[in-house]
């Protein structure tokens, strides 16, 4: 099936108690990997680009690229523009084919983040695509954007509310304790955060920060609502492991399909743990458009 927006998508998820893991990838390698491992367990999928790698494979690349794994998979599968602070970039995507975008104006003032987020929305309802944004600061590095522990906040439940309202956004990302990159230690996540903001927002709920995160911390959190898990930094790490595994046991070897090949399986295997923590197993007939 052709690519499909991930709204109707999470609205399902939550209202089945669910979530939909999103897969930062970075090479058609990457790519193939996490659709494979959706297929294998009819599970919806939604397949996530940071602004890097738009802009070091070129949007229309990775939009093609995700056309043809969606046009040949049974399950739905969207693809989604991760962490953006920059109106053109969304726009460049959303006219490549993407069909969920995030604008990340969070380092603004309340009342500028939700002016952009409501440009964004404008836009996106125009072509029906999905748009996520991002109340309160969510701690560690995604790309170039970096938020120090000590500037990390968390999202006021009632400011969500008002951000939803004004902003008509579908999908929420709000700061609730989690961090982007490989926790330290068990991460700090305010469970009863999550269950006020989502006693408040009917939208679906994203967590951001899904690399590292504990099973039963996982399963909570969905329980609460959070309808999107985004995991980035572990699959980068499984996949360059599996890579410098093959190297050490050959240093001479020089054909990338030697070492791509166990890659691509390590990150299968990894996709299909992380679909399993969110519930995502055999929901794929639930999320079809």
């Amino acid at each position: 099936m052709a690519l499909v927006s991930s709204t109707s998508m999470l609205e399902a998820a939550r209202a089945g108690g669910f979530c939909v893991g999103a897969f930062n990838v970075h090479t058609l390698e990457m790519l193939q990997a996490v659709v494979e491992a959706a297929e294998e367990t009819n599970s919806p999928l939604i397949l996530q680009s940071t602004v890097g790698t738009v802009k070091h494979l070129g949007p229309d690349y990775i939009a093609a690229a995700a056309t043809v794994a969606a046009n040949r998979s049974s399950v739905p599968i969207a693809l989604h523009l991760d962490h953006c602070t920059d109106f053109n970039v969304i726009m460049q995507c959303i006219r490549a084919g993407y069909t969920s975008v995030m604008i990340d104006a969070s380092h603004d003032p309340f009342d500028q983040n939700v002016a952009l987020t409501r440009k964004v929305v404008e836009a996106a309802n125009a072509v029906g695509i999905n748009v996520e944004a991002e109340l309160g600061r969510v701690g560690g590095v995604e790309d170039d954007i970096v938020v120090d522990e000590r500037d990390a906040l968390l999202a006021d439940p009632d400011e969500c509310a008002r951000f939803v309202e004004l902003t008509g956004v579908h999908t929420l990302a709000p700061a609730i304790g989690t961090a982007h990159g490989i926790y330290k230690g068990e991460p700090n996540i305010d469970f009863d955060r999550i269950g006020r903001i989502a006693e408040k927002v009917a939208v679906p709920l994203v967590l951001h920060g899904g690399s590292g995160i504990p099973e039963a911390q996982v399963k909570k959190a969905v329980s609460l609502g959070m309808a999107k898990m985004n995991v980035a930094t572990e699959l980068r790490i499984v996949f360059s492991d599996a890579i410098k595994d093959v190297f050490a046991a050959n240093p001479a070897e020089n054909d990338p399909r030697k070492y791509m090949v166990p890659a691509k399986d390590a990150l299968r295997a990894a996709a299909i743990e992380k679909m399993r923590l969110c519930g995502a197993i055999g929901r794929a007939k639930d999320c079809r458009p």
